[in-house]
């Protein structure tokens, strides 16, 4: 039970809270898909890190990017495309990161970034640094040849890599069961690879810390990567365009009810937590997000000098010439 983990939580769901109003005035350029009721993943993983491990994450990537340590008015103006943002107004909700910080990008293409989170891993081992790269990805991604290969390699390499499942039951707008043979998608592949089968309660920011502490430490003495299976549920869509009718009624209501945020409150209620504490967290999230909103509204459009910018490895584009 950590209060820092309550008042991370809190700013994650009131930063994508506010990201689907501004969604709804058209002000975000693009689409964007949100993490509400998965933010125990991120904020229980990114907190049991050490400041210079790597996040790879998908394109559902606030909540990580966030975590980290980026700027709520950073990432918030990046996702109305502006200059102030932390890619200058170019990578947008779907390319969110923060390299900085050690965000290493959101990606758009399923399973791209499965094999980049291994090539981190590598150099770590090779240069002995004691980081270690955690990849969180979507129970579709269970599917896809990349898992498979960076899974693979990691194993025989043994190297330091945390491969984070964020089992949300939909692949896009399919059921995960429909289209897989096993009922873990992730967690039963692991013996394939010689990994232990590890579930846990996604919606438990308590058990995503300590299960990350686990194989963080695990990673960093030489025993290789982890394949952890983090059960969670997303209360919207898919994106801001679905609007996510295929979904039982009867599990939306059960899901919601385990929503982490208010049970993570009540846990610390219970533990002796003074009500007037958490309030006081609360408001200061809320002045954040509406100084962030502010000053993403007010920032400048990004000028076309910044198009050729970060196009190659010195930061030109001058290799076309």
């Amino acid at each position: 039970m950590n209060v820092a983990l309550y008042e991370l939580m809190y700013r994650l769901r009131v930063f994508e809270k506010r990201a689907y109003d501004l969604f709804l005035q058209n002000l975000v350029k693009g689409t964007s898909h949100l993490a509400l009721g998965q933010e125990a993943v991120a904020a229980g993983f990114a907190s049991a890190m050490r400041h210079d491990d790597w996040t790879f994450c998908t394109y559902r990537g606030h909540d990580h990017t966030l975590a980290r340590g980026a700027s709520m008015t950073g990432c918030m103006a990046e996702l109305l495309g502006r200059a102030n943002g932390v890619l200058t107004g170019k990578g947008g909700s779907m390319h969110l990161g923060a390299a900085d910080k050690h965000a290493m990008g959101s990606y758009a293409i399923v399973g791209a970034h499965m094999c980049i989170a291994l090539g981190a891993g590598w150099t770590a081992q090779y240069k002995a640094t004691q980081q270690v790269a955690v990849c969180f990805f979507g129970d579709g991604t269970t599917n896809i040849g990349a898992f498979h290969e960076a899974l693979n390699m990691a194993a025989v390499w043994k190297l330091p890599v945390v491969f984070v499942c964020e089992n949300n039951m939909y692949m896009e707008y399919t059921p995960i069961g429909s289209v897989t043979a096993v009922k873990r998608p992730a967690a039963d592949r692991a013996a394939a690879y010689g990994l232990e089968a590890i579930v846990i309660d996604g919606n438990d920011a308590d058990a995503c810390y300590s299960t990350a502490l686990t194989a963080y430490e695990r990673a960093r003495r030489g025993e290789g990567p982890s394949l952890i299976e983090a059960l969670t549920y997303r209360q919207g869509g898919h994106s801001r365009a679905d609007p996510a009718k295929y979904r039982p009624d009867a599990e939306v209501e059960a899901w919601m009810k385990r929503d982490p945020v208010p049970a993570y409150r009540a846990r610390l209620l219970a533990g002796g937590v003074e009500d007037s504490a958490l309030a006081a967290i609360e408001a200061a999230a809320q002045a954040e997000i509406d100084a962030a909103t502010e000053a993403a509204k007010n920032g400048p459009l990004p000028s076309l000098d910044e198009i050729e910018k970060d196009t190659w490895a010195d930061g030109t584009s001058t290799w076309r010439n």
